[in-house]
């Protein structure tokens, strides 16, 4: 068989393995093997690990429920680590671009370490813990951002959004492990720093395994700059689109629910905690990542949005049923629903509307606007949740989420997406 030369189209080191080009017609079975190469299998590999260090610190709360704290001190800690995150993440996006996915992931690595064991020496409420959350917070989220945009270079335009949420099915097995480890320390160690130190150190080793595959990963390539990018505020106003914030911010509002607040209102109940709901929300959302790999291509990624929100709605009302452990199971799988259907939209579209060059600032800005929905909403959630109750926040979530899927459907649920009928 003659060599595809004429069938791949130049790179960038850092973009990876030549690729067939999404132009030509170019057979099934020679695209999926250069779609999931070794590289792939290898950055799936190292967001297990990641996803499994970020479940584990789920139980955050429950640090600062140790500390002293209440739900309202929780969403003041996590605003302000994730809002500083925000902040720095938007440059760490040019970064990437103009030195290269290699420095900036190695960068973020020391700084989710240190974050990490700044957490685990934090013995009050004081400025130490506000500083290690925000420095652990900024360090995972640009490393993700790395492996994201990283990714994204080893698949043709057309087929961006199935391999970012194929990748993004590797969270759902960490999100498994995290959980199922999380809920074993909890059970086996009593509430004393002991617990805290075991969780922060398997949080540390979890990140150290992620820094070594990213090593290997990234070994040897060579990044060539663009050169002085555009000023941020002028890169965000010609591409960002506008309309996507609206579900961006919907993400971080669902985000605060499941990631800082679930694990109280799982105690609050007298419940030994939330391993069922993780590891039935990772299996949801592990399942439907496959089952819809290439729904973009058939309904188009804008009603995949609506669809994946209202998944949501009803996920965090079934969360006001809850009176037993196995009651977990009905929400989760809803909301592990409209997470797999979510996620790689809003990555696709957020990354595609920026030039190639841009691709590490697309996808950081694109990931920090998730987390500003959190920065905004769990301190509000957490203020609600101590005055009112937790059935108040869920009835208020849902009620937001709902809204905000329904201006976007009237927005933009019948736009014709590029990618419907694209192989």
């Amino acid at each position: 068989m003659p060599a595809l030369k004429d069938d791949v189209i130049p790179v960038t080191a850092d973009d990876g393995p030549p690729r067939p080009s999404a132009d030509r017609g170019v057979a099934a079975s020679p695209l999926e093997e250069s779609v999931y190469s070794r590289s792939f299998y290898i950055a799936f590999a190292a967001n297990i690990v990641l996803v499994t260090a970020n479940t584990l610190s789920f139980r955050f709360a429950e640090f600062v429920t140790f500390l002293g704290g209440s739900e309202e001190v929780t969403g003041r800690i996590v605003s302000c680590g994730l809002l500083a995150s925000i902040v720095l993440r938007m440059f760490a996006g040019q970064a990437m671009d103009r030195f290269g996915v290699r420095r900036i992931w190695m960068l973020a690595s020391t700084l989710f370490l240190l974050g990490t064991v700044g957490m685990a020496s934090s013995h009050d409420l004081g400025w130490l813990i506000y500083v290690s959350r925000g420095s652990f917070v900024l360090g995972l989220a640009t490393m993700f951002a790395c492996a994201v945009s990283h990714v994204q270079t080893l698949a043709p335009t057309a087929r961006r959004t199935e391999i970012v949420g194929t990748y993004g099915a590797s969270g759902f097995l960490g999100m498994i492990i995290g959980a199922q480890l999380a809920d074993l320390i909890f059970l086996q160690l009593p509430d004393s720093q002991l617990r805290y130190l075991v969780l922060f150190g398997c949080i540390f080793a979890a990140g150290c395994v992620n820094l070594i595959l990213a090593l290997w990963l990234t070994h040897g390539q060579l990044h060539e700059s663009p050169g002085r990018p555009l000023p941020l505020h002028h890169l965000l106003g010609r591409y960002f689109p506008a309309s996507l914030l609206l579900v961006t911010l919907m993400m971080g509002l669902g985000f605060s629910v499941t990631t800082v607040f679930l694990t109280r209102y799982s105690t609050s109940l007298g419940l030994s905690g939330t391993r069922t709901f993780f590891t039935a929300y990772a299996l949801s959302a592990f399942s439907m990542r496959f089952v819809a790999r290439r729904w973009s291509n058939i309904m188009g990624r804008h009603r995949m949005i609506v669809i994946g929100l209202l998944g949501h709605v009803c996920g965090q009302l079934l969360l006001m049923t809850v009176s037993k452990e196995w009651h977990f199971i009905p929400p989760a799988l809803c909301i592990g629903f409209g997470h797999a259907l979510l996620f790689p939209c809003i990555v696709s579209l957020g990354a595609g509307a920026f030039p190639p060059e841009c691709r590490g600032t697309a996808t950081a800005v694109t990931l920090a606007t998730v987390d500003l929905g959190t920065v905004l909403t769990a301190p509000l959630l957490g203020y609600v949740i101590d005055h009112q109750g937790f059935h108040a926040m869920f009835l208020m979530t849902t009620s937001t989420i709902f809204t905000f899927a329904v201006l976007y459907y009237l927005c933009l649920y019948r736009t014709v997406d590029e990618e419907i009928g694209a192989t």
